[in-house]
């Protein structure tokens, strides 16, 4: 769609919003006057107010929108900035819906984090009851999805009052699956293409380990969670797991370890000898990802395993003991329906995972999955699966704790993690929420450092592909000082309950 912009250059908010409300346009801005089908996004400094305003220009009419803020609310620049840009993408979203174009599943929400919003709300001193009513009022959400995000706000609130300041998360990222999803946009390689690449990896891993515990013992950071993912980490042999297990726990101190987890998502990697070896450095939750129990959607995204292997997987986990499940479904599949997933749901019941993690398919740029090929489950239906789990899984004992949302998300729906009572993965939690800084490690690993004061947070982000990663090891490496940089900015004492100054 043509978008034409007058009194802003607020790009990203304007494309979020396109993208939200019409998922097939994709924006043009063109040099010439406007004519045609186009959107018009303007914003406006009066003495008093701001205002966003929208023409869209479509089949022949006209339709307006318009959003309005006073200009006292506007504090700094980064609350100017983000009041400016909910102002033109309400704008946006009102001309739209006066068009004819069904509302969306999340309102004029576009974000990733919809539950950081209600919990600002609740932060700022607003009862349960007030923030929800504020938020569906200010972002035109559901009342169903009000519901679900106020459920794992709870949860958010609940994590962030066990943490301290100095509390941080650790992710180790193995770029390597035994071979790549059709739907998959994550980092990672076949090692089917690049198993002589594995050992230099780990390698070059370590010297990423040694690096990052530096820092965290010179500042006096606290590891409460460890999350190992990918990619698939499983795909390492046994002994490259014993040797990467053991060199992170010489590396830091654990002994604030709240939880441990690996991602064996892929059952065709799971090993009784693996999970041992995960199991003796105190891994205490693992994914055993099905996706979907239907063998023909199974090959279909180009997953060479069946629902038996699924099943033979958790097997060997129970057998070895002391693990957690987690288990991946994803809504909106090539080739499934919503009986489909809704067999695939009882299927993962009766296996008893502890954690359920439904996803809805997001058909990003690195994804092999094109509409025209493989044809996916519509919107409607997509709705369908989500209202099912969520309703078959209350039934069944689990609660949601987090949840997120992605670019090109089928129906524009959502990710939900669901739990049961006492089983919530405090990983998930933290980095959905940016409650603590992130430090990671591993190929394509993003560390972000989250500002306790709320402002910018900043991201170091290494090498995406497993021989860029090891050809650039020293560089990664010296990039961590930039954690130390960071940290000075504040003053973190432990003594007074883990409060944070800013400096």
């Amino acid at each position: 769609m043509k978008l034409y912009l007058y009194g802003h250059e607020y790009k990203y908010a304007v494309e979020q919003m396109l993208l939200t409300l019409f998922p097939d346009e994709r924006p043009e801005y063109p040099d010439a006057p406007p004519e045609g089908e186009r959107m018009e996004v303007s914003l406006t400094r009066g003495e008093s107010l701001t205002t966003g305003s929208c023409a869209l220009y479509r089949g022949g009419q006209v339709w307006r929108g318009a959003a309005r803020a006073e200009n006292a609310a506007m504090g700094d620049p980064l609350q100017r900035d983000r009041i400016c840009q909910r102002l033109v993408k309400n704008a946006m979203y009102r001309a739209v819906l006066r068009s004819g174009v069904k509302k969306p599943a999340w309102g004029a929400l576009t974000g990733v984090r919809p539950g950081k919003l209600l919990a600002g709300l609740m932060n700022a001193g607003l009862d349960e009851k007030q923030a929800a009513k504020r938020f569906a009022k200010e972002y035109d959400v559901s009342p169903a999805r009000v519901k679900l995000c106020l459920a794992t706000t709870r949860e958010t609130l609940r994590a962030e009052a066990s943490l301290e300041a100095r509390d941080v998360c650790l992710y180790v990222g193995i770029p390597f699956c035994p071979t790549r999803c059709a739907y998959c946009s994550f980092v990672s390689q076949s090692v089917e293409k690049s198993m002589k690449l594995v050992p230099p990896f780990c390698d070059a891993l370590e010297k990423e380990i040694a690096a990052t515990a530096a820092q965290v013992k010179k500042l006096g950071l606290r590891p409460v969670s460890l999350y190992m993912g990918g990619g698939t980490p499983t795909t390492l042999e046994a002994p490259q797991l014993d040797r990467l297990c053991t060199v992170l726990a010489e590396s830091f101190d654990f002994s604030a370890l709240r939880e441990y987890t690996v991602e064996a998502g892929r059952p065709d990697t799971i090993t009784e000898e693996k999970l041992r070896v995960l199991r003796a450095y105190g891994v205490d939750r693992v994914s055993v990802n099905p996706q979907t129990m239907s063998d023909r959607v199974l090959e279909l995204i180009g997953r060479r395993h069946t629902a038996a292997d699924i099943v033979s997987a958790l097997e060997k986990v129970r057998r070895v003991g002391g693990f957690d499940v987690n288990m991946d479904l994803i809504a909106g599949l090539p080739g499934d329906s919503a009986e489909g997933f809704r067999e695939t749901l009882e299927k993962v019941l009766t296996l008893g995972a502890e954690n359920v993690t439904v996803h809805t398919l997001s058909l990003k740029k690195g994804s092999r999955i094109t509409l025209d090929q493989t044809p996916i489950p519509g919107a409607e239906e997509v709705a369908a699966m989500l209202d099912y789990a969520d309703g078959r899984l209350t039934a069944a004992g689990y609660a949601p704790y987090y949840l997120y949302r992605q670019k090109f998300m089928s129906g524009g729906f959502e990710n939900v993690g669901w739990a049961k009572d006492g089983r919530v993965n405090l990983y998930n939690i933290v980095i959905m929420e940016e409650l603590r800084s992130i430090l990671a490690m591993g190929g394509g690993g993003s560390t972000k450092l989250v500002r306790p004061d709320g402002g910018r947070n900043i991201r170091l982000m290494a090498p995406k592909y497993p021989l860029e990663y090891i050809e650039k090891i020293n560089e990664t490496c010296a990039e961590k000082e930039k954690i130390s940089d960071f940290y000075r900015q504040f003053s973190i004492s432990a003594a007074s309950g883990g409060k944070t100054e800013f400096v």
